[in-house]
């Protein structure tokens, strides 16, 4: 029995559990794992019923790929959904590891290869098919272009093409774009056919700059949403001095909000991690949400908060205190009733 519900991408018919595994984690990102546990953390999130896992080459210069791979490669193939990106070709350098790890991506892992921006018609099907050795899969469900903000006339011009070509070819299920801010997501969702858009950062409890554009477009499209980055980097996970937001440091004013949201939270019997799950399920544009995890307990803990109930003094206090917009749909209050797994 578990609080996990499946629903569809846009019209793809590709389906994704509303909790999805992140695994920029295990590619050693901000701190090194080992496989074991790497392979601990993804053997937790298929017993807590998530059947959504999202990799990249970038996260670890391909580290993460093949350990979803690996953790995922004794299980039916029809029984979950992966996606991978592309737009960033892996190319070997020379002198491997005498390179440095790679401090400056934000990935503990030795420099054996640097990453190529490429959106060409061949630079997503090699990265595509490179992908697919790394996974040690035939096919993935899923794939966006990475981060495209400084390279949108090829992305649009010939890597999308190349995605609707792959779809139409009935190579992947579903085609889309994954970035940290909306206006070219939204660009997406109404200049082209994708099924789905991956949106990090830009809703959560923090961040609500999804709300004015990007998410009312999509679900006048039929678009579905991915959220991702819901605790802002950790600092929505555990507001601390030294938290990360937004891959930095969180700055004072920021830090200052995170406490009034804890201090609120608790108030109501709820934590914060429990709320920053919810907030984003409330959209109806809102498909599933990716948590990044690194461990078996994170991840059990992430199951359990994402399951937990809200209740909605809280969401009125944040629209009371200004934490919130008006507009901002809130979740039911109740936990998540449970499910019996298919």
């Amino acid at each position: 029995m578990t609080g996990v519900r499946t629903r569809t991408l846009g019209r793809s018919g590709v389906e994704v559990t509303d909790l999805s595994f992140g695994a920029a984690g295990i590619g050693n990102l901000y701190t090194a794992v080992d496989d074991a546990q790497a392979g601990a953390a993804l053997r937790a999130a298929w017993d807590e019923g998530v059947r959504y896992f999202d990799t990249a080459p970038h996260y670890g210069i391909g580290l993460s790929e093949r350990r979803v791979g690996a953790a995922l490669r004794d299980r039916p193939r029809d029984r979950y959904t992966l996606s991978t990106k592309v737009g960033r070709l892996l190319e070997p350098v020379e002198g491997g590891a005498a390179y440095g790890d790679d401090l400056a991506h934000g990935f503990a892992v030795p420099a054996t290869h640097r990453r190529v921006w490429d959106f060409s018609a061949d630079g997503v099907r090699r990265s595509l098919e490179d992908s697919l050795t790394r996974l040690g899969v035939d096919r993935v469900d899923v794939v966006y272009l990475h981060d495209p903000d400084d390279h949108a006339e090829q992305a649009f011009r010939e890597g999308y093409p190349a995605l609707e070509r792959l779809r139409a070819e009935g190579v992947v299920g579903a085609i889309g774009a994954g970035m940290n801010q909306t206006a070219m997501l939204t660009r997406f969702v109404v200049d082209t056919d994708v099924d789905v858009v991956l949106c990090a950062g830009r809703y959560t409890l923090l961040d609500q700059r999804a709300l004015s554009d990007l998410l009312p477009r999509a679900a006048e499209r039929g678009t579905s949403v991915v959220v991702g980055g819901v605790f802002n980097s950790g600092l929505l996970a555990d507001p601390r001095p030294g938290a990360t937001y937004d891959y930095a440091a969180a700055p004072g004013d920021i830090l200052d909000r995170a406490y009034r949201l804890r201090d609120i939270a608790a108030r109501h019997g709820t934590t914060l991690r429990a709320a920053a799950l919810a907030f984003p399920r409330a959209h109806p544009a809102v498909a599933s949400v990716l948590v990044g995890t690194r461990s078996a307990a994170e991840v059990r803990d992430t199951a359990e908060q994402f399951r937990a109930g809200v209740p909605a003094g809280f969401w009125d206090e944040l629209r009371a205190s200004g934490l919130l917009p008006e507009d901002a749909p809130v979740p039911v209050t109740g936990p998540v009733p449970p499910e019996e797994e298919s």
